[in-house]
Formats: structure tokens, sequence, C-alpha cells
């Protein structure tokens, strides 16, 4: 997709936390976002599980003991957390307070179950918290889930079984998508981008 607007830079952080399901073109607008604004970074999550080839601790993943992790839990320290083949993984609220002290903002790009717990930690927190005034959450729907069922057949990555896993999948999130603040329809990526790039801009105070 070309450049679609002239560039401009957000005035103060934001976290934004960023669902949908698969197939949808999160993954694409976070991709957008990241080239057009170079204060926004994505989260880096803890895990349980050993380092891969040359990940790098506080690079890749900030990597802890299971005794560690569960410290992080019971003290309040995750934005959010879950069990996947196994392993803990979670998003710390340090370094994210760490970059909006630096005037970068963070994006998450998370399921739905765990931007319900980011939404359930930041409203805890004093209403003038950064955190809590910069919070964005935003859900990218497909038109249908007939659309859905289109673009997932057409990459032609994934079995029958899978895509109808995948469908199953998406229509309890897509049930779900009432819970965040905004809603952005991706029937076309470049609109959908000015959509989401607009939302920003004003929560960012650019607009």
């Amino acid at each position: 997709m070309k450049e679609v607007a002239r560039k401009r830079r957000l005035m103060r952080p934001l976290l934004i936390v960023m669902s949908a399901p698969s197939g949808a073109g999160k993954s694409t607008l976070c991709d957008l976002l990241l080239q057009e604004f170079p204060e926004i970074t994505y989260s880096v999550s803890c895990t349980t599980r050993a380092p891969r080839g040359e990940e790098e601790d506080g690079v890749d993943y900030f990597f802890l003991s299971p005794e560690d992790f569960e410290r992080h839990v019971r003290e309040g320290l995750l934005l959010e957390h879950a069990v996947v083949h196994g392993n803990h993984y979670g998003t710390p609220a340090g370094p994210v307070r760490e970059a909006f002290a630096e005037g970068q903002s963070v994006l998450m790009d998370i399921d739905v179950a765990g931007a319900e717990q980011v939404r359930r930690f930041v409203a805890t927190l004093p209403v003038g918290d950064p955190l809590r005034q910069g919070f964005v959450d935003v859900f990218i729907e497909p038109p249908s889930l007939e659309e859905l069922r289109r673009r997932l057949e057409g990459r032609g990555e994934d079995s029958r079984e899978s895509i109808e896993l995948r469908l199953h999948n998406a229509a309890g999130e897509m049930a779900r998508a009432n819970e965040f603040a905004y809603r952005v329809v991706n029937d076309d990526l470049r609109q959908a981008y000015l959509r989401l790039r607009d939302i920003l801009l004003v929560r960012g105070g650019a607009l």
C-alpha cells in the first residue's frame, strides 16, 4: 500500500491494544503503524520457556524462571498473562512505563482474553496515571465471516480443519468486539488504516 497521508507524530504516549480474528489483517495494519510512527514500539513479553536460536533476553523476550514469573503475577507486575503450550507468557508493566517515560507508545498485539486483562489492569490505576490516560483498545474485524473464510482459503496456508477452527474462534472473538472502545472494519486496507491512524492521532493529541 502506498503512503496514505503526511506523517504526523503522536503528542503523548499511548498504550495501544489491538485484537482481531486470524485473517482480519491486524498484522498488516500493525506493520503500517510501525512504519509511519517511529515512536511506536512493540511490547516485549516475558516467558518461562527457554530461549530459542539467537533470541536475546530483553529484546525478544524477558526470560524468567517459573518462580520469578509467579512472583510477577503475585505482585501485580503483569498487564496480562496466559499459559500457551505449557509455558507462561505475560506482558510486564515496567518496560511499558519505561517506554512511556521516553516518549514512546507501546503496541500490544494480543487476543481478546489478553485485551480484557489489560483493560481490567488499567481500570485499577489512578485516573491521572499515564497508562490509563493513554490506553486505547481497538478491535479489527473482517466485513463478515464469509469474507474471512474467503481470505483464509485464498492464502492457501491452512488445512480445511484449521480453517474451520479459525472461523469458529473468530465467531467467538467477533461476539466480544463491543468490549473494545474502537472497532475498525478491514474491508479496504487503505481505508481501515486511515481510520486506525485517525483514532491514534486523536487520542495521541495530534489532531
